[in-house]
């Protein structure tokens, strides 16, 4: 009878104790709250801090002024293009050059001239993309062609997707213009 009774003490001490800690851990029955209980189609749009910051934000002035930099203040971007125009061409670079074909016709082209570039190799073509993965030098990056008035833009974009402005991109993109640009 003795036995039991320690068996009994024992067995209802374990559910006690796993009841206290299902109960108190927080992950019974909860489920999503707040902005993720919604579909992903209507969750609002979360903005890193950093971009809501204007630019230069954090930078000393060349005057030795430090301070914050209220959004009113900062410089505007250009607007953007009505729906259903290309945008503005964007300025010649090192790391790019505007081409007066249309972006087919540039896509093209610059397939040809990359082609004709020794040791390039090009990975993939994505026409719809408008872009190039190529490896020249050393370095693998993508030649993109983007539709803008007044014709196309040819570029060297890097894997984060910024222009690309390693020596071999610049020396790309300069070969590409020699045969390309007018």
């Amino acid at each position: 009878m003795r036995q039991s009774v320690s068996t009994f003490r024992v067995l209802s001490i374990a559910i006690l104790a796993l009841g206290t800690v299902v109960a108190t851990t927080g992950c019974f029955k909860k489920g999503a709250r707040g902005d993720y209980a919604l579909a992903p189609d209507v969750r609002p749009l979360e903005v890193p801090p950093d971009l809501t910051a204007p630019a230069g934000a954090g930078k000393a002035s060349t005057t030795g002024e430090t301070g914050s930099v209220l959004a009113s203040q900062a410089s505007r971007p250009a607007p953007a293009a009505a729906p259903g125009q290309a945008p503005a061409a964007p300025a010649n670079n090192a790391s790019g050059f505007n081409v007066t074909a249309g972006k087919d016709q540039a896509f093209t082209a610059v397939g040809t001239a990359l082609e004709a570039i020794d040791g390039l190799t090009i990975a993939t073509r994505a026409q719809l993309l408008g872009s190039y993965d190529v490896a020249f030098e050393g370095s693998n990056f993508l030649v993109r062609v983007v539709a803008v008035n007044g014709g196309s833009y040819v570029s060297a974009v890097d894997p984060r997707g910024l222009p690309a402005t390693a020596d071999a991109p610049v020396k790309l993109i300069a070969a590409l213009k020699a045969k390309l640009a007018p």
